[in-house]
């Protein structure tokens, strides 16, 4: 059960990406980049949950791996929302 719940974390993360991205791409805003940015990293973040916790055995620990990428994705974010309040 918690794979299927794993995976559709993912799976909505992705489509959170996607419509973000298209959004960008129709109105221009840097805001729906920023977003969409943390949402690939948020995806990412999802599926090496899923490899991690699922996939592979347990004396392989990717949460170091998982964390820096959710870092990274939730700091682009922060950058994009103090870049866009700078202009």
């Amino acid at each position: 059960m918690a794979a299927v719940v794993y995976l559709l974390c993912a799976l909505t993360s992705i489509l959170c990406a996607t419509l973000l991205i298209r959004a960008y791409r129709g109105n221009g805003a840097r805001l729906l980049f920023w977003s969409s940015l943390c949402f690939i990293g948020l995806a990412l973040n999802n599926v090496l949950l899923f490899v991690d916790l699922i996939v592979l055995p347990t004396e392989i620990d990717l949460r170091p791996l998982r964390n820096i990428v959710g870092l990274i994705a939730i700091s682009i974010m922060l950058f994009g929302l103090i870049w866009d309040q700078e202009r």
